[in-house]
């Protein structure tokens, strides 16, 4: 048995489940474990200090293809406070096309907290979609930003609700809104539900709404393979959806783990972020992308954890393969048992 749908059938994958997108940190080693699987998994991009984005990115692509012949994708943050978005738009399709392995493997580029433009309107981007299947998804946190995706040509969308961790929208939607929003008004396109899931019956739920898949952050930082520490991964089996908590972070709203570094931060609005920003100088995006990384150090308080409510879902870190398989033999069994309720 299995489960079908558009989603599985455009990227060529066994499961409707896909590793969410987790920047700033790099996930090579889970976007491995999730297409091995059977799903399809997703390389963060990684926000270094004193590196090169682009490097990160070029050494994680290539590190998953010389061991899955599975497909798989790639992350990008196009926000205008993301200093290497540019550069990673114009040289990450190169670098694909460049690769036979990587451009018959590398089928999904999702952007995100920023414009798809970016790099829908690359120059090398639509060269490599000439060239391959690969398919640009976009992440919509809400309504009127997907209406801005549809108008930028993306081939579908991830939608993000105010559950899931990172990065969200000012209007806070819920996922559960969100999807039945997107799927009324834009019925034809491809959709990945995202922010909340962790179990079959929300895979089945997504299912049931429209979406061709869903998308899990939280899910796979507690799992044996991903590329997190142990300290994080710790984080999650113990929490209760109400340990996290919706802030200001780099790029705007951000779901993050509650602690000392999360709590000492408010919340503004869209105009006091704005113009906060036109204060701000390259040196502070830099200095405040820090906390994000100091997990890897071992730091508990002042570190930012990202963290969604599904965290409440969670009670023990476990395989990849594992996760992905229960959950899919849930969902199929969520989906017969209301098959049964129509007449």
């Amino acid at each position: 048995m299995g489960i079908k749908t558009n989603i599985t059938e455009m990227f060529g994958i066994k499961h409707p489940i896909i590793s969410a997108a987790m920047g700033p940190m790099y996930t090579k080693e889970l976007a491995l474990a999730v297409s091995e699987a059977g799903g399809l998994g997703v390389v963060g991009e990684h926000t270094s200090i004193g590196g090169s984005s682009v490097k990160f990115m070029r050494e994680c692509l290539k590190f998953v293809a010389e061991h899955t012949d599975k497909p798989f994708g790639f992350n990008i943050r196009t926000s205008r406070n993301e200093l290497e978005a540019e550069a990673m738009c114009r040289r990450i399709p190169k670098i694909i096309m460049q690769d036979p392995k990587l451009r018959e493997q590398v089928v999904y580029a999702l952007t995100s907290a920023g414009s798809p433009r970016m790099l829908g309107q690359s120059q090398n981007f639509q060269k490599l979609k000439k060239a391959t299947d690969i398919k640009q998804f976009h992440v919509g946190p809400a309504l009127w930003l997907v209406d801005k995706c549809i108008d930028s040509g993306v081939d579908g969308l991830v939608c993000t609700g105010s559950e899931g961790a990172g990065h969200q929208s000012y209007e806070k939607v819920s996922t559960l809104v969100l999807l039945q929003q997107v799927r009324k008004k834009y019925p034809d396109v491809p959709l990945i539900g995202c922010g909340g899931f962790a179990t079959g019956e929300g895979l089945a739920a997504a299912i049931s709404m429209g979406a061709g898949a869903v998308a899990m952050g939280t899910r796979f930082v507690a799992s044996k393979e991903s590329d997190f520490p142990q300290n994080f991964k710790d984080i999650v089996p113990p929490a209760n959806a109400e340990d996290t908590v919706l802030v200001t972070g780099v790029l705007g709203p951000i779901r993050l783990w509650k602690n000392k570094y999360s709590l000492s931060h408010g919340f503004m609005s869209r105009e006091e972020r704005i113009a906060y920003e036109k204060t701000r100088t390259n040196q502070d995006f830099m200095k405040e992308n820090k906390p994000y990384l100091a997990i890897f150090d071992g730091e508990m308080e002042d570190a930012a954890y990202l963290l969604g409510q599904s965290a409440g879902l969670i009670n023990r870190i476990e395989h990849v393969k594992d996760i992905v398989e229960t959950i899919v033999k849930d969902a199929e069994n969520c989906l017969r048992k209301a098959y049964t309720t129509v007449f």
